[in-house]
């Protein structure tokens, strides 16, 4: 598979994001604000010295900001498609879980509690290799939950029968 043409924008926050967390970025920042400091005496520690050190860093931070932002979303949907890969690729894993990003908080807080749930599960099983999937846990609970309603209904026909009885 061949690699779509970056855009300008794309290189530049590439090349800008793995640069300014470089050594020499560092280093660069340093030296600004040692020399910045070494010229305190020279313009007598003045409002317009300080400014300009508050005002360069202000927009230095300001820009960097939407730089990080990109990187980090850059990298987070990277992560996503290599985890709905590994979920495809496992025959064992829910597909369900695959894309879950744009559920809201709530729903995301109810798969959680599920997945402690399951966890106890398999603190309860022997054999640590027992997979507890959404899918098998569903479908256990439906079995649950139709053998219940079975014995729930057998219970009411020997009800009705000691009745008319």
């Amino acid at each position: 598979m061949s690699k779509p043409d970056k855009s300008i924008f794309e290189k530049f926050s590439d090349w800008a994001t793995k640069f300014t967390g470089s050594f020499y970025a560092f280093i660069g920042a340093t030296l600004i604000v040692v020399g910045w400091a070494f010229s305190g005496p020279l313009f007598d520690y003045s409002e317009t010295w300080q400014l300009v050190i508050n005002t360069g860093t202000t927009i230095i931070t300001f820009l960097m900001v939407f730089l990080i932002q990109k990187a980090q979303n850059k990298d987070s949907k990277a992560i996503q498609i290599k985890l709905n890969e590994l979920l495809a690729a496992n025959e064992k894993a829910s597909n369900r879980i695959v894309d879950i990003e744009d559920l809201t908080e709530k729903e995301l807080d109810q798969l959680h509690c599920y997945y402690e749930k399951l966890s106890s599960f398999a603190k309860e099983d022997a054999d640590i290799h027992t997979s507890h999937s959404i899918d098998a846990a569903q479908r256990n609970q439906d079995y649950k939950h139709e053998f219940f309603k079975k014995k729930h209904e057998e219970w009411l026909e020997k009800q009705q029968k000691k009745e008319s009885n």
